[in-house]
């Protein structure tokens, strides 16, 4: 029975070096993939900096002046708040403030036409449903619509009618 333990023992032995070399193997070729993998973490870098610098260079160049809406002789007059309840449902109630744009001196009174305008905004909006007022295009349609009714009651020397802020409820 002596014989058989030390070819059991040889065997285990050699495992051992296999797993070592095993170990090693892995060992080298981890630092490997980390030594290329760090390579090319540094050389993207780099060119990322570089491009980056590039669109910096070439960004001055393609900025330009802004293209403003309105030109310098326009005036903006603000209007006090209109608060009116809707005709269905009555119980609902709408708050607009906004401003009305228009050229220097072409109004001869601009705070008794924004006043007007403010009462026009007052009927029109109590004219009003709060189907009139969801989806998507009805701030745009209500912005139309006063703006309309804003021209006509300067006599086309109004520019704009601004929605500042519309609240409902």
């Amino acid at each position: 029975m002596a014989k058989p333990a030390p070819k059991a023992a040889a065997p285990a032995a050699g495992g051992a070096k296999k797993s070592g070399g095993l170990f090693l193997a892995l060992a080298i070729l981890t630092l490997l993939a980390a030594a290329t993998g760090g390579g090319i973490g540094v050389q993207l870098a780099s060119t990322v900096k570089q491009v980056v610098v590039d669109q910096a260079k070439a960004a001055p160049a393609q900025i330009e002046a802004p293209q403003l809406r309105y030109s310098g002789d326009l005036i903006l007059e603000p209007l006090k708040p209109v608060l009116a309840n809707l005709a269905a449902p009555a119980s609902t109630w709408v708050r607009i403030e906004g401003a009305i744009v228009f050229k220097n001196g072409a109004l001869p009174n601009p705070q008794v036409a924004a006043a007007e305008i403010r009462e026009d905004i007052l009927t029109y909006v109590r004219t009003l449903t709060l189907s009139q007022l969801e989806g998507p295009s009805a701030l745009q349609n209500l912005r139309e619509d006063m703006t309309e009714r804003a021209k006509l009651r300067t006599e086309g020397k109004l520019t704009e009618l601004i929605i500042e802020t519309l609240v409902v409820q």
